[in-house]
């Protein structure tokens, strides 16, 4: 399967305004579409308006050891991302809709069972289990809509990035809503946050009972056996997952290598919750429209190239600044222009790397595919933060850590796989 050649007018392109064209390409979406992109969403509102609080509440109601709470965390993160490509051969092996409801129901327990932990097993047990119903929906829903988007294009309709880039935008805009949900719901208490959490996937779980079909057309089941030692084989997708988990190891630095500039530079890490809102707000406005652009100009590969540029850019850009020493408001403006950086660069890289899985993956395996694309990447960061961690010793020149770093995604364009067609698909 290559991208198609053709540059016709596509259906929600034009001049329009952001907001119009959005609203036409959402009005031509398919009902399973829309149900998938609002699924996206719902869980990211229920995630976040309870994962967030977590490590304070450990510490504090629970009254867990900082290193605990940080274990729980990463248990929590590995029964999430590691597990991604198990959940992703689940998919292929069983469908859509079984997966999706187990992981739904997972959810539902992890978080109810959450809200009422209180000893330390019952905690990091409700933690795997919330954990790993991410490990079977999230590969569900993601390789369902990367194969929905190939047959949109395919249709004539416009580009699939189009259709993953509002896929983002609404993951993004549950991102934004979920912490909003939670810090009201923590007036109450943080069980009252869980339950909510757990309310919000009773609402998908239904809402997948009774609107997805039990066979959705075109989807091919894989047999048990050769999908793993065939995707291992495959070299231009491995080489197109390390190119994304040098991505993925670039946005972690949000929470690794930024707080400690903005620390140093205002005094306090008041400013960091801006700077993420910033960065929400922008994926939320220019998602669509960068995608357009993209689509109008750029290949898959040409797109993942500009935003790997991107990135090392906002690197570059603190890393030019460091030596200056600026503090206040002027010692910002460099955590600022890299978390806008940062963020384009995003907008550029993840739908095209959503949209190039399919292209890649094995005939009926792309569930396994889009699962083995996050936990190659996850493997990539979990390898990648110790080493960034070590770059930020006090004992470095200002400036090196940050040069590095813009090193590592502009080198990781070189790993990009070359495109069986380079063309410009209109959005």
């Amino acid at each position: 399967m290559t991208e198609p050649i053709s540059r016709a007018p596509a259906r929600g392109r034009s001049a329009r305004a952001p907001r119009e064209s959005a609203r036409r390409l959402w009005s031509a979406l398919s009902p399973l579409l829309r149900l998938l992109i609002l699924t996206q969403l719902a869980f990211n509102v229920g995630f976040y308006a309870v994962l967030p609080f977590l490590a304070g509440h450990l510490g504090t109601a629970i009254g867990m050891a900082g290193w605990l709470v940080g274990f729980v965390l990463g248990l929590r993160t590995f029964s999430q991302q590691g597990l991604f490509v198990v959940g992703g051969w689940l998919v292929d092996r069983w469908g859509v809709r079984p997966v999706v409801l187990a992981g739904c129901a997972l959810r539902i327990a992890g978080f109810v069972w959450l809200g009422y932990a209180r000893a330390g097993w019952a905690v990091i047990g409700a933690v795997l289990l919330i954990g790993f119903a991410a490990a079977l929906f999230s590969p569900a829903v993601e390789s369902e809509v990367a194969r929905q988007a190939v047959a949109w294009e395919e249709a004539g309709h416009g580009s699939r990035t189009g259709v993953l880039a509002l896929f983002s935008v609404a993951g993004q805009a549950g991102a934004f809503a979920g912490p909003l949900l939670g810090a009201l719901l923590l007036v109450v208490d943080f069980r009252t946050a869980c339950l909510a959490g757990a309310a919000v996937f009773v609402l998908v779980l239904a809402g997948h009972l009774r609107l997805m079909p039990q066979h959705i057309p075109g989807r091919v089941r894989a047999g048990r056996r050769g999908g793993a030692r065939a995707l291992l084989r495959n070299r231009r997708f491995l080489a197109l997952c390390c190119a994304y988990g040098t991505y993925l190891l670039a946005y972690n630095q949000l929470y690794l290598a930024l707080p400690g500039e903005v620390q140093r530079a205002a005094g306090s890490q008041a400013p960091l919750s801006w700077l993420f809102a910033l960065s929400s707000a922008l994926v939320v406005c220019a998602q669509l429209p960068v995608t357009r652009w993209a689509g109008e100009r750029l290949g898959l590969r040409r797109s993942m190239t500009a935003g790997l540029l991107l990135i090392a850019a906002g690197f570059a850009v603190v890393a030019a600044a460091r030596p200056a020493g600026w503090t206040g408001s002027a010692g910002l403006l460099p955590a600022a222009g890299f978390v806008v950086l940062l963020t384009v660069g995003q907008m550029l890289v993840v739908p095209a790397a959503r949209a190039w899985v399919p292209d890649l993956a094995e005939e009926g395996r792309i569930g396994l595919y889009t699962g083995a694309l996050s936990s190659v990447s996850g493997l990539i960061v979990l390898a990648g933060s110790a080493a960034t961690g070590s770059l930020l010793d006090p004992g470095l020149p200002a400036a090196v850590p940050w040069l590095v770093l813009a090193a590592v995604p502009a080198l990781a364009v070189a790993l990009l796989p070359r495109a069986q067609k380079e063309t410009a698909t209109a959005a």
